[in-house]
Formats: C-alpha cells, sequence, structure tokens
C-alpha cells in the first residue's frame, strides 16, 4: 500500500498567500478614502444691525443734524418714529458726515410721522442724519427718528 501524502503544507502556504494578499488589498483601498488635508472655508460673520433713536426739536428755518457710525456695509432705513404736532411735513435726510456737515443723499422733504427712507452703505464710515423745516414749521416741533443699520 502508498502511504498517503499530506498536502496541509501547500494548503496552509496557499491559504497564507490569499490571506495576506486580501488583507494588502482592502488595507488599500481604505487607504485610498482619505482625501489629505483640506482647507478651511473661510466664515464670514453676520454683520450685527444697530438701531439709535434721535430726539430733538425743530425750530421754524431750523435744522438739526446727528453723525453716526456704520461698522458694515448693508442697508440703513431711517423711521420718523414720533412728530409733534403733527401738522406740516418735515424734510430728513440721511447722507455721509464729512466731520463738518451732512452731504445728504437721500432724503424726504414731505415727511410725516412714520414716513421711511431706506439707502444702502457700501462699508464702514460715518454716516449722518438730518432733520429739517421745510417751510411748515409755525413754531416749533419735536421728533423721534430711529435709524436701523449695520
Amino acid at each position: 500500500m502508498r502511504r498517503a501524502v499530506l498536502r496541509r503544507p501547500f494548503l496552509t502556504r496557499t491559504f497564507l498567500a490569499r490571506s495576506l494578499a486580501i488583507l494588502t488589498l482592502a488595507a488599500t483601498a481604505t487607504a485610498c478614502d482619505d482625501p489629505g488635508p483640506v482647507a478651511p472655508t473661510p466664515t464670514t460673520a453676520t454683520p450685527v444691525s444697530f438701531t439709535e433713536t434721535f430726539t430733538g426739536t425743530l425750530a421754524r428755518n431750523g435744522a438739526v443734524t446727528f453723525p453716526f457710525e456704520a461698522l458694515a456695509a448693508g442697508t440703513a432705513t431711517a423711521t420718523m418714529a414720533a412728530l409733534v404736532p403733527v401738522i406740516e411735513p418735515i424734510g430728513f435726510a440721511m447722507g455721509t458726515w464729512n466731520g463738518l456737515g451732512c452731504q445728504t443723499v437721500i432724503s424726504n422733504d414731505s415727511a410725516f410721522q412714520f414716513a421711511t427712507l431706506t439707502g444702502t452703505v457700501g462699508g464702514p464710515g460715518r454716516l449722518c442724519l438730518r432733520v429739517y423745516d421745510v417751510g411748515g414749521v409755525a413754531t416749533t416741533v419735536k421728533f423721534t427718528v430711529s435709524v436701523t443699520h449695520f
């Protein structure tokens, strides 16, 4: 009778070789999923809006100017919040403050209570609000204007 030849060493070597090949392939495939370092995405902070309230008394043929600071680009809206007495319209305007006066950009010469002005601000800078008589104030008028800006 012939002796049986065991082929276990052959099967073991083949099994080990195949296992090693599969593990190497799996490690290579998972390593390819990593895109590497990614540049950070720049974030822009959302500007915060501010509401400033200006009050005063307007005399006949008079004007009152209020400088204020815009910190970012955006929309600026002025609202005539109160006007006492509400008999005749007055004027109010917004513009840029040059250090001495208000260079008006947008205006309303017939404003009553709740009238609004809306303008676009290109960037940070000095702005101004001007309230003035357009010829209808008989004695004095008390006013309140609120300005919302960035």
